[in-house]
């Protein structure tokens, strides 16, 4: 018998965001940021990962002058401390929020188009959605 595919749900942007930021924060749990755990599991944006070594350096820029020869391990390290401490601050439930209105080290949620959050919510989720484009 032929597997039947799901129907991909319609859903807005700020649905989609809703899904992805629930999801994401689940996986990453308290102790880290959804960049962290992006990044150990090769999920959503890739978080950390999505950087090879000198682009990671330039996002993070402030700590990599201050801290001559840190390691890329320490410096993703210090990266997640600076993401928690900001969604701290600013009383933000993820990374991504913080940095859809600050664009310091990316443009958060504002970076990724609507095929990119359907596909990462497939991925992170299982479920089948399309993204309207706003």
């Amino acid at each position: 018998m032929a597997a039947v595919a799901t129907k991909a749900v319609p859903i807005s942007r700020a649905a989609a965001i809703a899904m992805l930021r629930e999801a994401l924060a689940r996986i990453a749990g308290p102790d880290a940021s959804i960049c962290k755990a992006a990044a150990d599991r090769g999920i959503f944006c890739r978080g950390f990962r999505r950087d090879d070594d000198a682009a990671l350096r330039a996002r993070y820029q402030w700590i990599d002058e201050r801290r001559p020869g840190i390691s890329r391990d320490d410096l993703e390290d210090l990266g997640d401390r600076w993401q928690l401490a900001r969604q701290e601050l600013h009383q933000l439930p993820t990374s991504c929020d913080v940095q859809a209105e600050e664009h310091d080290t990316c443009g958060g949620w504002d970076d990724f188009s609507a095929g990119e959050l359907s596909r990462f919510i497939f991925e992170v989720t299982k479920k089948r959605v399309v993204v309207a484009e706003a």
